[in-house]
């Protein structure tokens, strides 16, 4: 039986039982109107709350082999790290690849360097050299069925993928960045993008749901500093950052800034990164 947890795929079955009925509905509105269903605010709020649950259920089905405070390393079973091993999908142009070191786990984001994770519980893991930490979700097999990493305050929850899905990714990225061709329509989006920051205004609809939440929470410092530098007058193509994403060079009536930009597989601006130009 479904519960709360299940939300994402109870959205799915209803737009398709509302497309049978010639009733359409964006993938976003769908999470929005399951969220009011199930009594929540909003989406964010609910997923908030799925995250929170599976950290619950899996400190409970976790037993640590040696007793400690935060961020002390415990010894577990290869054979439990073993079931962590594998791919897992960041987003449409990046893998989060676990292996195993030894007695800790190595993780990987394509385009990044590996990162060693140290067990805290038999599914909490810990970084020593930056502030992130993992947390799997284990199935009956002991294999995880996916994983939440956090850093910098925010979560990313990722599902488990075949290698061979995960291999074409890396290789999509790989040849992206190897041909150093921009993605088809990431100059126009992000000219409207600048032009709604400018404005105060931007268009939501065009954004990925994390970047239209950032966009949200700093859109007053961004309209004022966009304000200032003005209208775009030219926007040129530099190339293929290492992670697949699109950089450009835009020089404004006042000023000029740098972006990367990334693309999904839906055509919305799933990250967009900023830095101040000469």
């Amino acid at each position: 039986m479904r519960d709360f947890r299940d939300a994402k795929s109870m959205a799915q079955t209803l737009r398709e039982l509302l497309k049978a009925k010639s009733v359409s509905l964006t993938h976003s509105e769908s999470l929005e109107l399951m969220a009011k269903i199930l009594g929540v605010q909003d989406w964010n709020v609910l997923s908030a709350t799925i995250e929170a649950a599976v950290v619950k259920r899996n400190k409970a089905a976790s037993t640590p082999l040696l007793s400690g405070g935060s961020d002390q390393e415990v010894l577990v079973a290869a054979k439990i790290l073993d079931g962590y091993v594998g791919f897992f999908q960041l987003s449409d142009r990046a893998i989060y690849k676990v292996t195993r070191d030894g007695g800790h786990l190595l993780t990987q984001v394509t385009g990044q360097s590996a990162v060693p994770f140290y067990a805290q519980s038999n599914t909490e893991f810990f970084a020593k050299d930056l502030d992130a930490k993992i947390n799997f979700l284990v199935g009956e097999n002991g294999q995880a069925l996916s994983l939440v990493h956090y850093q910098g305050g925010k979560s990313y929850p990722m599902k488990r993928i075949e290698a061979a899905k995960a291999r074409r990714i890396e290789t999509d990225v790989a040849n992206r960045v190897q041909n150093q061709l921009p993605n088809p329509g990431s100059e126009a989006a992000l000219r409207r993008f600048i032009e709604g920051l400018t404005s105060g205004k931007p268009d939501y609809h065009e954004l990925g749901s994390d970047l239209a939440k950032a966009t949200r929470e700093q859109l007053s410092y961004l309209h004022t500093n966009h304000r200032e530098l003005g209208p775009v007058e030219t926007l040129r193509f530099l190339g293929v950052g290492r992670e697949g994403e699109d950089v450009y060079t835009v020089r404004h009536e006042n000023g000029a800034s740098h972006w990367r930009i990334a693309m999904d597989s839906k055509g919305l601006i799933a990250m967009a990164w900023v830095t101040p130009g000469p």
